[in-house]
């Protein structure tokens, strides 16, 4: 593959590239501080949780809604997380003058993925075919 081809400061003009990790950073802050309120909310959650409040009886559904409650939080928070790896992939790919350049393929990802989804790293026809799974 052609270096001038796949270089992102070939393709992108620096102003647009440094848009695009402004935009990255905003996302990665916002992920950050949702994925630490759920983990906080889920550890509250067990806190407030006496080992003897669990009822087992048919009017009690409290115990496990808490439980359910406490595991969607920690759910929620390791899909932050892994939002969060995917942003600062895609910051080191900026770094490394290779965003915007399929992981999958080499080829180049269209811009306006890139400005809709900043941490894409395939092309819509490599996710929606499956060729790579994360």
């Amino acid at each position: 593959v052609d270096k001038k081809k796949t270089s992102a400061k070939a393709r992108f003009s620096a102003e647009w590239l440094k848009k695009q990790r402004e935009a990255l950073l905003a996302e990665r802050g916002r992920y950050t501080q949702h994925a630490e309120f759920l983990e906080a909310e889920a550890d509250q959650l067990a806190r407030d949780r006496e080992p003897g409040d669990v009822q087992f009886d048919e009017e009690s559904g409290e115990g496990d809604s808490i439980a359910v409650e406490r595991d969607r939080d920690l759910q929620l928070s390791a899909q932050a997380r892994e939002a969060i790896q995917e942003i600062d992939a895609a910051l080191e790919r900026i770094k490394k003058d290779t965003y915007g350049i399929s992981v999958v393929s080499g080829l180049p990802i269209p811009k306006e993925r890139l400005e809709a989804i900043p941490h894409a790293d395939k092309r819509v026809e490599e996710k929606a075919t499956g060729m790579s799974w994360r």
